[in-house]
């Protein structure tokens, strides 16, 4: 098994989903009494004495002051939130950018609202236009994420023990 695979959902004290953990950091805060496991993967380590079930949600045993609203806006937040995916002509994956629907030569801000993922040809074409005057159009209208959606974007799959800790996000 891979310690390192960020799979371990963690709570707050009170049930808020807060972020993933690698196997090893669950195991090790499970162990030192930080937190309980609230659901085990069906998973096991191999250890020198015993096997160690592996959790699949834990829980913080003291609550985590986090202050309310949005993530932080960064290159690797707004790629997760269009799903590595260009807004213009909705290539996925290979050499992507981050554009200013309306530049800032114009105006525009460094927001969610205003930020998108582009690739390197769609954003050479636009060049410092809105999409409107090149003639682009946007996959869709960029938001500020909901926070438990980025949570799990990376991951090929959601375990289903976690749906019911992130009731926001589609089944």
């Amino acid at each position: 098994m891979n310690l390192d695979l960020p799979r371990i959902l963690v709570l707050n004290a009170g049930y808020e989903p807060l972020g993933l953990a690698s196997v090893k950091r669950a195991v090790i805060l499970v162990m030192n009494g930080t937190a309980d496991v609230v659901e085990e993967s069906g998973e096991f380590l191999r250890t020198p004495g015993q096997p160690y079930p592996v959790p699949s949600i834990i829980r913080l045993k003291r609550l985590v002051r986090r202050p309310p609203g949005r993530l932080p806006l960064n290159r690797r937040n707004i790629l997760r939130r269009d799903g590595y995916t260009c807004q213009y002509c909705g290539r996925r994956g290979g050499e992507l950018t981050i554009d200013h629907v309306v530049p800032k030569s114009r105006g525009g801000r460094s927001i969610w609202e205003n930020l998108v993922t582009a690739c390197r040809s769609c954003n050479l074409r636009k060049k410092n236009r809105t999409p409107e005057e090149a003639n682009m159009r946007l996959a869709r209208r960029p938001m500020a994420p909901r926070h438990s959606l980025l949570l799990v974007a990376d991951l090929p799959q959601m375990p289903e023990a976690w749906k019911t800790y992130l009731p926001e996000i589609d089944h």
